[in-house]
């Protein structure tokens, strides 16, 4: 029985990229010998075990085989007599086809080379035969684009294959929604769906956000014109304001209603905050996307016009958007939505640095207009909608008079 380090920890370890998980694979092993020395058998389809100290994951050496049965449509053989050059050669790119056993590399389809030149290679034919690593190799794209990585013009051949070839149209929904959220979370999460874009894959996946590349705007407001090229730069932007996919998917969705607009209309798109939200539940019904992401896309799409008004707008209008967006009920939720509105200003060739004072200003409102409480005109014997009618003329004062002292 041999054990080897294998996968993202390899990986990343020669990359000097932060990683957390670690799995293995047993070369030489039964499922008997495993369970002998307490090893905790998990998952139904092949053989993988938890160590009973360190709770890391041990797989049996297998080889997988297309059949539209067993884990994730395939038949799994995993024997002792399955090799380690057999085990890796499964695997979606040669960067994750490493090996390291007691600090040596084992690397037979030249991972390494790849590592060093910055390469994202499949390994072998068996590539295409799971369509989910069309995203996965996308989401590798994102996570290392930063450090210059790139596809090798074979694999993106080859992934433009299997699209074309109807491929992804198998994916369930869970599966590409998992990829999706992960590729989000992401350092360069708009390098994945441009990846996705250049081998076709986006317009089977997301023909929403794929029908807005070509689609003009005007120039005066958005000098890099295509809004599907503005939809990244406001995702790339979004990226950088936070972390939080709940508040990088609304920064990518909330321009879908653009791809609503009649060609008549070009560059206009007036009322596309409205028009897109009928798409975009359609989206999140095919994806089943969480509730909380499309929650606040929901908000960020009809509402982040009216943010970008926000210095503009009449303290009624303003008392009536905070309340939209559940400032009162729940106040990160007018955080999120801020951050989102304000990926979308800075998300404009030329413009990336410029200041959002709209949301500073939407968040002082909000404090103000929070601190109205209903104990005062209970105390003053108001009762039913007379409490609330008294709050909502009260904060708008309060609004009022913040703005005569100057925003």
């Amino acid at each position: 029985m041999k054990i080897y380090l294998v996968g993202g920890a390899v990986r990343d370890q020669l990359l000097n990229y932060p990683y957390k998980d670690k799995d293995y694979v047993v070369v030489g092993a039964t499922v008997g010998e495993m369970l002998e020395q307490g090893y905790a058998p998990v998952g139904k389809d092949f053989p993988v075990f938890i160590h009973p100290k360190t709770k890391a994951e041990y797989a049996l050496a297998r080889t997988e085989r297309k059949s539209g049965v067993g884990h994730k449509g395939f038949d799994i053989f995993a024997s002792p007599d399955v090799t380690l050059e057999q085990d890796l050669q499964r695997r979606d790119l040669t960067i994750n086809a490493m090996a390291q056993i007691e600090g040596e590399l084992v690397d037979p389809y030249g991972g390494l080379n790849d590592l060093k030149a910055k390469v994202l290679r499949h390994v072998s034919a068996h590539f295409n035969e799971d369509p989910l690593r069309v995203l996965r190799v996308a989401r590798f794209a994102a996570r290392y684009a930063h450090l210059g990585f790139s596809i090798a013009p074979e694999t993106m051949a080859l992934m433009h294959e299997m699209v074309i070839e109807g491929e992804l149209t198998s994916l369930t929904a869970e599966r590409v929604w998992q990829e999706i959220q992960s590729s989000l979370g992401e350092r360069s999460p708009n390098v994945f769906f441009d990846v996705l874009r250049q081998c076709g894959a986006l317009a089977v996946i997301f023909p929403e956000l794929d029908a807005l590349f070509g689609v003009p705007q005007p120039k005066e407001h958005h000098p890099e014109i295509d809004t599907g090229v503005h939809t990244l730069m406001v995702l790339q932007q979004a990226a950088l304001l936070s972390k939080s996919t709940v508040v990088r998917f609304a920064a990518l969705t909330h321009d879908l209603g653009k791809g609503l607009t009649p060609v008549k209309y070009w560059p206009s798109h007036h009322g596309h905050e409205k028009k897109g939200l009928s798409a975009l539940k359609a989206l999140a019904i095919r994806l089943r996307v969480p509730n909380d992401h499309l929650a606040l896309s929901e908000k960020v799409m009809e509402f982040h016009t009216h943010c970008h008004r926000g210095l503009e707008l009449k303290a009624t209008t303003l008392l009536s958007l905070l309340d939209s967006v559940g400032a009162f009920r729940q106040v990160e939720k007018l955080e999120q939505f801020l951050l989102a509105c304000e990926a979308d200003s800075r998300g404009r060739l030329g413009l990336e640095s410029n200041e959002y004072p709209q949301a500073k200003w939407l968040k002082k409102a909000y404090l103000a207009a929070n601190k109205v409480s209903a104990k005062e005109f209970i105390d003053q014997g108001f009762s039913g909608k007379q409490i609330g009618e008294a709050i909502t003329k009260k904060r708008i004062e309060v609004i009022k008079q913040l703005r005569e002292k100057g925003i």
